[in-house]
């Protein structure tokens, strides 16, 4: 597990409500978010979970729905943001961590920024589409208004096994 930050900080992803740092709570965290991956699975879709954290706690849970709803921005992560900013009653997400089990794409890592989220957790990292570190880094460029911590590699082989085997049978 590695703990990144961007090279532009702002307050909020500085928050004064720290994200969780604690393995356990991140490991625990990733798990609840693979069992939203697994969910995918029931209509065909790309196995990729999200969770929300506020305070220690997941306040949404979500995984890809391109497939279910015919809709391309219907990612996990996407859902999980929309679904927190309801249950928080508010669009700022400050004080919030996003775990998810793939690296964001460059739409998602988009959405983190504008959602001012504090904290990122991704468990298998993505070389031909990653947003937060591996093709892009969205998640420290000092020309945006927002960067976001990243920790990454929580559960990474399990992470990536679940994509591995998905489409294995797809292909």
């Amino acid at each position: 597990m590695k703990a990144s930050v961007g090279s532009n900080p702002t307050s909020s992803a500085m928050g004064s409500n720290p994200a969780p740092r604690e393995p356990a709570e991140l490991v625990d965290a990733m798990r609840a978010a693979l069992e939203q991956a697994r969910d995918a699975l029931n209509h065909d879709d790309v196995p990729i979970g999200a969770v929300v954290l506020h305070e220690g706690k997941v306040i949404a849970a979500r995984h890809n729905e391109r497939e279910n709803y015919q809709d391309p921005t219907a990612h996990a992560e996407v859902l999980a943001l929309r679904d927190a900013a309801e249950h928080l009653g508010r669009w700022r997400l400050d004080d919030c961590t996003l775990v998810v089990t793939l690296e964001p794409c460059v739409m998602c890592a988009g959405a983190l920024v504008n959602s001012r989220i504090s904290h990122l957790v991704f468990g298998a990292a993505d070389p031909k589409g990653g947003a937060t570190g591996s093709l892009y880094n969205v998640s420290a460029d000092p020309r945006l208004n927002h960067n976001f911590t990243v920790t990454h590699g929580v559960l990474a082989t399990e992470c990536a096994q679940l994509l591995t085997d998905f489409f294995a049978k797809h292909r």
